[in-house]
């Protein structure tokens, strides 16, 4: 009975995607779902998109899925995170699963509950995981994988997500499109490689969807001033950002927003976007991150501002009832010409804030690396990212190349090519950001990237006072700017003489 080469648990949307991917690309797949109807669904489909030939095996019972596949055998979980992969596992154990044998997280899961799976099946069998991004388009035809965990298990898996991961084109860096049911794309880069150790792979996912979070809001910033500030329709910015799309800005966010700006209502004829509530919804990662990033001190105000954003936009009857009694600036029309260099310098904004998200992404990453004893590769991560996952641009060559001129680069910020394209944009950035705020637009976003930028190239800052003020009401004490580093002092400030003391 053992004939599939993979055992899939979960038939959602995602892990049926994943089923279908792994079979348009030869392998024999072993599939299992709570319920059954799913198991039948994929099933259907499979042979459907296949002229009737079965690549697909339905198991109708987590024994029934072990005894499908070859050993040692590689059973791969698409279930919600947290209890339900706990519970799958234990099911597993029950039904015979061995030390030899690997499972592998494909689900949004918390990178440290990785690390505490890992731990607590050793022996039992190898616990992997694999981020997955792309929704379900890229699981079906081709995701951004981010594996991670015991390097055999890895080795083993590596020819099947290979094989299903996204491709891009070695030369340009884009994404290699075309890819249909039975179809699968063969050549080209393919964006999956090994990360690390387990919970490094799920930490590198929640970091690409915290700047993921950032991306959206930066785009929405924009698209708020134009729409209010600038009077313009959603069809006239969806022309903006097609433009904007064919330079430097070249993203799938970039051009899925063109597509919802265009869509029209079919119930009552207004744009679309125009009829959508505006109360953004969130699964977690984005505040995963930003919690991270206050645990490991590495700056991520972008990141967090965008989280911020969604939780402002859910006190919508808060702000329904704030907007009679809070006045903003009134604000006088623009001319044609205003219009247009305003367009403008929302372009560079733009630009610049994400650069700087980026920036505070990778930065955070590396944090995270250090504290945990992790090597990332920040090169392969912003390779396998150019395709197949939500952030996918073309601007993630340029990171890669920027790490392949310096690989212990500090900062995005201080890569030569990065440096001159802020140097350059800069000043449209900052006019962009007056602009909306004189205007009674709210930029949190370009803000925090902005006094990102900003704090990060001033050699000073005024911690020297907040650092006196600390030493005034708690003897916190300070390092003097003309002593060694480390050298600590402390003013008797409740004394007369108020004496400094080494401490």
């Amino acid at each position: 009975m053992a004939q599939c080469d993979i055992g899939f648990v979960g038939l959602g949307v995602m892990g049926k995607s994943l089923t279908l991917n792994l079979a348009d690309n030869g392998f024999q797949v072993a599939a299992f779902d709570l319920d059954a109807g799913k198991v039948d669904a994929a099933m259907t489909q499979d042979q459907v998109e296949n002229n009737g030939v079965a690549r697909v095996q339905g198991c109708s019972s987590f024994g029934d899925l072990l005894a499908k596949v070859k050993a040692p055998r590689t059973i791969v979980l698409s279930v919600p995170a947290g209890a339900p992969v706990d519970s799958v596992c234990r099911k597993l154990i029950e039904a015979g699963i061995g030390p030899d044998d690997t499972v592998v997280d494909t689900g949004n899961s918390l990178w440290s509950d990785t690390v505490r799976r890992e731990k607590k099946y050793a022996g039992l069998f190898m616990f992997f995981s694999t981020a997955v991004s792309g929704g379900e388009a890229g699981a079906r035809f081709g995701p951004s994988l981010m594996p991670s965990g015991d390097e055999r298990a890895w080795q083993r898996i590596k020819p099947m997500w290979q094989a299903i991961a996204a491709k891009v084109d070695p030369q340009t860096g884009k994404p290699i499109e075309g890819a249909a049911p039975g179809k699968p794309i063969t050549e080209g880069e393919p964006c999956a490689e090994y990360i690390g150790p387990n919970g490094a792979g799920h930490y590198v996912k929640m970091v690409h969807n915290g700047i993921e979070y950032a991306d959206m809001q930066l785009i929405c910033e924009a698209y708020h001033v134009m729409r209010d500030a600038l009077d313009m329709t959603p069809k006239a910015i969806a022309e903006v950002f097609r433009q904007w799309n064919q330079g430097v800005l070249d993203s799938y966010l970039m051009e899925i927003s063109v597509e919802v700006l265009e869509q029209q209502d079919s119930h009552s004829g207004q744009p679309l976007v125009d009829v959508i509530m505006d109360r953004a919804g969130q699964k977690g990662t984005g505040m995963w991150t930003a919690m991270s990033s206050l645990e490991l001190a590495a700056p991520a105000p972008t990141i967090t501002a965008a989280v911020y954003a969604r939780a402002m936009s859910a006190m919508k009857t808060e702000r329904v009832a704030a907007a009679k009694v809070l006045r903003g600036p009134q604000v006088a029309p623009m001319s044609e010409q205003e219009k247009a260099e305003t367009i403008a310098q929302l372009h560079d904004a733009l630009y610049c804030s994400k650069i700087c998200a980026y920036a505070q992404g990778f930065q955070l990453m590396s944090a995270a690396a250090k504290a945990n004893g992790w090597k990332l590769d920040f090169i392969a991560i912003a390779k396998i990212w150019r395709a197949g996952c939500i952030i996918r641009a073309v601007f993630l060559q340029s990171i890669a190349d920027a790490y392949g001129r310096d690989q212990e680069l500090a900062n995005l910020l201080v890569d030569q090519f990065f440096a001159e394209q802020i140097e350059s944009h800069q000043g449209n950035w900052r006019m962009a950001i007056a602009k909306a705020t004189m205007m009674g637009i709210p930029v949190g976003a370009f803000s925090s990237a902005l006094s990102y930028y900003d704090a990060y190239r001033l050699e000073t800052l005024p911690a020297n006072l907040l650092q006196g003020q600390r030493d005034f009401f708690g003897a916190h004490t300070f390092e003097r700017t003309d002593q060694p580093a480390g050298e600590m002092y402390h003013v008797e400030w409740g004394t007369a003489e108020r004496k400094m003391v080494k401490m």
